[in-house]
């Protein structure tokens, strides 16, 4: 059984206070108050309302770190602190505002410049994805490893499908045509901070987008790490929080991946040409 530390216990305390109020407005979608922030990308008085309570609690808890937040306005640590949490309130709001229950509170904490805690949490199925830097990564108490399969035709890969306004729209396509064949199946489920649990719990066997944000993919990061997960951009480069873009996989097929991502980026390009 994990014993979770002082710091998880802090993020606990404050995702699953605001998955309450979450929870509550999921169950009254319909009547939500909702502005469109974007092309195809929704942003409702639940988000706003998360947020505020998640970091009315680390605040509380935690009063020198600083924050980078989804919809408020970022707050810099005090008294030289290098504590910063990275808060996404709602990952999946156009799931929360469509009724399909699969969003989820991610919260991960950095410190000079690393992400060091982690908590995904999905309020519906009471699922606790939570990892520390050096600690393991785990569900509720349950310790988490990546899958082992190691051939890409048994393996089942998660993506996110880019929508309208999204710079990517134009060269998804070669990324699904190049890996589609080679795999048992692919997966978009609307929440990169869950797909990225999914890699950690096994569910899914890799995970690769683009055009994501810090406060979607940081704790997600960790927990795969933890889980003995391999993470990178691409090209196999390690600045996905810099770029927004991620692939994670168990270890046994992350080569295989890359160089299939690598030869989609090769048919798109030629494509424009």
């Amino acid at each position: 059984m994990a014993l979770q530390s002082a710091i998880i216990n802090v993020m606990e305390k404050a995702v699953k206070k605001a998955a309450i109020k979450l929870a509550r407005d999921f169950g009254e979608v319909e009547h939500l108050q909702v502005s469109r922030k974007g092309p195809a990308d929704f942003v409702s008085r639940a988000d706003i309302r998360a947020e505020k309570t998640i970091v009315e609690e680390l605040r509380e808890a935690r009063p020198n770190f600083g924050f980078i937040l989804e919809e408020g306005k970022d707050i810099p640590p005090k008294d030289g602190n290098n504590s910063v949490w990275i808060i996404d309130p709602l990952d999946g709001t156009t799931n929360f505002l469509h009724s399909i229950p699969h969003f989820a509170i991610s919260v991960a904490l950095e410190q000079g410049g690393e992400i060091t805690a982690a908590v995904i949490y999905n309020p519906i199925t009471d699922e606790f994805f939570w990892a520390e830097k050096g600690r393991g990564a785990f569900l509720q108490n349950r310790r988490l490893t990546v899958s082992s399969r190691k051939g890409l035709n048994d393996c089942v890969l998660a993506t996110g499908i880019p929508f309208l306004g999204k710079p990517n729209l134009h060269s998804f396509p070669s990324q699904l045509d190049t890996i589609m064949p080679q795999v048992a199946g692919i997966r978009r489920f609307g929440s990169a901070a869950l797909d990225l649990a999914f890699v950690a719990a096994g569910r899914y066997d890799g995970f690769w987008e683009e055009d994501l944000k810090p406060w979607d993919i940081a704790a997600g990061i960790l927990i795969v790490r933890e889980a003995r997960g391999m993470v990178s951009e691409f090209d196999g480069r390690a600045k996905m929080m810099q770029t927004g873009q991620i692939l994670a996989t168990n270890a046994s097929i992350h080569g295989s991946v890359t160089r299939l991502l690598s030869e989609a980026r090769k048919k798109h390009k030629s494509k424009q040409q």
